[in-house]
């Protein structure tokens, strides 16, 4: 392979990427697919593009290709590629779970919407919430009387050291 295919591969690659963290997943397979058409397979950046790839080609709605993919990258020669296609798989080919309609929310599909339309189509948007007001700021605490604090000792300290004392004297005495 050429370093002009490579660094094409590259290319391609990086912007399948981006095209599918976008979510134009449509877009992201085709440039997934000139990635992997330009690159040897059976490497380990030809793995990589291809684990792309079947993420892609899930998120297009292409599930018979993705499997496919992903049965032929589970044999692939380097090991976390093969690795990573068998967990694919595995999800992959995993019952799909029903949901019901009351788990989902609906988000309208506004890629239609032209800037320039603005709102003539008729559409209204709800209002923005309202923030809820700011906590407002305590007032100081007032200041403590120092003259009132009880500051005389309470002799624990000297208790404490007579009992320490009197353990090791104890422990010397007994051993």
């Amino acid at each position: 392979m050429s370093s002009e295919n490579l660094e094409a591969a590259k290319v391609q690659y990086q912007t399948g990427k981006a095209a599918f963290e976008r979510g134009a997943y449509r877009q992201s397979v085709q440039s997934l697919e000139k990635a992997a058409s330009l690159v040897a397979r059976n490497t380990p950046f030809g793995g990589e593009v291809l684990i792309w790839l079947i993420t892609a080609y899930e998120a297009a709605g292409q599930r018979q290709e993705a499997i496919a993919l992903c049965e032929k990258v589970s044999r692939h020669p380097d090991y976390d590629t093969r690795k990573q296609g068998k967990r694919l798989l595995y999800i992959l080919k995993a019952p799909l779970l029903k949901t019901r309609p009351e788990w989902l929310t609906q988000i309208p599909d506004l890629a239609a919407l032209d800037d320039s339309e603005g709102n003539k189509g008729g559409t209204s948007y709800p209002a923005p919430a309202k923030r809820p007001p700011r906590p407002r700021p305590q007032p100081d605490p007032e200041p403590i009387d120092l003259s009132q604090v009880n500051t005389k000792d309470n002799a624990f300290i000297w208790v404490a050291l007579v009992a320490i004392a009197l353990t090791i004297g104890s422990l010397l005495w007994f051993s």
